[in-house]
């Protein structure tokens, strides 16, 4: 589910006098300079400053901390819904050593059978960064990335295995050859042009690479490729690193301006998800009344706060239908979470099983060796598995082996994988290559017995090359087929004589590997009872559905 709104919450180590002075000026700056509005007369409360443009401002000090709120609603046309931005400033507590937060918000709050608008980084977020020093944990933050030299690797370090920070931090490569200064303005800066106040956002310089990637053994970086590093990198555990996605240079160079929106998709859900901190969750809601005119009779004043009553309540609908869809994305992503654990579960259950089937059958016949006084052979170690390919490019290289199954794909985007390669994926897909054509040697052959999901849950006897059935899946969902762009993105080619048309849509997948944006799978056709053959239509990243 695309994130809609923005949301930015950094810190400052100024006081909240100071912070909120600076704040207020560069709000002005925003308003009346890059708007532009009248800003000449603003008051506390409800200031009109252009038709269907209404700034609210409120502020409190107490014991319990103090706070400034500024809130932008823009309605130049009914038709086209309302534009909300909001600015706090809000001292902070003891128990984040007296920081000062600060908090902007931009939602689009659509019109009544629109649809949300997408909110991308606004001027306000640039001026703030730009104007005060802000820190998100150990990193500060800003509104231009900074190179990593030598010297700074085991910092960078640090702020990135902190457990307690909000933003994620992206770290962009530079390619062997390459000018770090002219790539990151010709490539990097555009990439990153809508990560200001959602991410940390750096340069590895190559000289730094190589320690950089040393120490991050499991979550390298390199090759002109971009990776976004969640809270809490654990550098020593491999697993890890598919929470932090990989954006390959193929991708970054094919179209700048989708992946700047899919590099800021995942800072984006993370800010609207990640729980606000004590001292701005806790502020009141903003419930400022629009004024009512001075020097009006009796009955024009009656009117007038008919319709400030009237505009309170248009506000309040749409606030409640603004959250009420925050809840429905929410339960949404609940439901998705649920099904993947679920899908996990099975996936798990079914390996531990398997993996506790081999153990007893090897203590079995160690058991058996030992007794025939075969005690060598009964506990030599079995040789490594032979010839197996380290790349995707080398599966590609090497398909020809398989002689009942056809690669119909694209293979670039098979071999861009390698870029964003993590965990065991050319191993799970080399396995599930192999166990295919066993398949379908059996499915020409007419011996099969099934599909094959059954095929990977009843082995003949003596199949080499057993694949996990929980990772097999052989329908899409009613919700993806009936979606006319995601049927097309699995809708691979296949020869004419399969289908007149000379391309399928596929339904039948594996999943090659999982837990981040890439999520590899490997969809097929089955033609064993027509042509013998097994079609493999597609290996790469996970095409789009109610999940992505």
């Amino acid at each position: 589910m695309e994130p809609r709104n923005y949301r930015m919450v950094v810190s400052t180590t100024k006081d909240f006098v100071t912070a909120s002075a600076e704040a207020d000026r560069q709000l002005h700056h925003w308003l009346s300079v890059m708007k532009p509005y009248d800003t000449s007369v603003l008051d506390e409360g409800r200031n009109e400053i252009a038709e269907g443009v209404t700034l609210d401002h409120d502020a409190a000090a107490g014991r319990h901390g103090s706070y400034s709120r500024w809130r932008l609603r823009e309605t130049k046309d009914a038709t086209q819904g309302t534009w909300q931005s909001t600015l706090v400033v809000r001292s902070g507590s003891r128990h984040d050593n007296r920081r000062t937060w600060l908090q902007i918000d931009i939602e689009h709050q659509p019109a009544p059978d629109q649809r949300h608008i997408r909110a991308n980084t606004p001027g306000i977020a640039r001026l703030i960064l730009d104007a005060l020093p802000t820190q998100d944990g150990l990193a500060d933050v800003g509104t231009d990335p900074k190179f990593i030299e030598p010297d700074d690797v085991e910092e960078v370090i640090e702020e990135l295995c902190e457990q307690d920070r909000r933003l994620p931090i992206v770290v962009a490569s530079v390619p062997y050859g390459q000018d770090p200064q002219a790539w990151t303005e010709k490539i990097i800066e555009p990439a990153f042009r809508h990560l200001t106040g959602l991410a940390v956002m750096y340069v590895l310089n190559p000289e730094a690479q190589q320690a950089f990637n040393a120490t991050l053994e499991h979550h390298p970086v390199f090759g002109g490729g971009i990776r976004t590093y969640r809270p809490g990198v654990d550098p020593a555990w491999q697993p890890d690193a598919q929470r932090h996605p990989v954006m390959s240079r193929t991708t970054i160079e094919a179209n700048p301006r989708r992946a700047a929106a899919i590099l800021a998709s995942l800072p984006q859900r993370l800010a609207l998800s990640h729980p606000l901190p004590a001292a701005l969750d806790t502020l009141p809601v903003q419930r400022t009344r629009p004024r009512p005119a001075v020097g009006n009779s009796g009955l024009d004043a009656l009117r007038g706060e008919l319709r400030a009553a009237d505009v309170l309540l248009q506000e309040a609908e749409q606030r409640e239908e603004s959250r009420d869809e925050e809840i429905r994305d929410f339960r949404r992503q609940l439901k998705q979470a649920e099904d993947r654990d679920l899908q996990q579960i099975v996936e798990n259950d079914q390996l531990y099983g398997d993996l506790q089937d081999v153990r007893r059958k090897a203590r079995f016949l160690q058991k058996q060796l030992e007794e025939a006084g075969l005690h060598v052979l009964a506990h030599t170690p079995p040789p490594e598995p032979a010839d197996r390919p380290t790349t995707f490019v080398e599966i590609l290289g090497r398909m020809g082996e398989f002689k009942h199954l056809r690669f119909t794909g694209n293979a670039k985007k098979t071999k861009d994988l390698d870029a964003q390669c993590i965990g065991n994926w050319v191993t799970v897909a080399w396995d599930a290559l192999r166990a295919l054509n066993d398949y379908a040697a059996a499915s020409a052959a007419g011996t099969a017995g099934g599909d094959f999901r059954h095929w990977c849950d009843n082995l003949p006897d003596d199949c080499e090359n057993p694949f996990p059935s929980g990772k097999v899946k052989m329908k899409e969902s009613e919700t993806v087929g009936n979606n006319t762009d995601w049927r097309r993105q699995r809708t691979f080619p296949v020869p004419k004589s399969v289908a007149k048309e000379a391309k399928l849509f596929m339904q039948a997948h594996l999943r090659i590997g999982g837990g981040n944006t890439v999520s590899p799978r490997l969809y097929f056709h089955d033609d064993g009872p027509g042509t013998g053959l097994v079609y493999v239509g597609y290996i790469g990243p996970h095409p789009d559905n109610t999940q992505t």
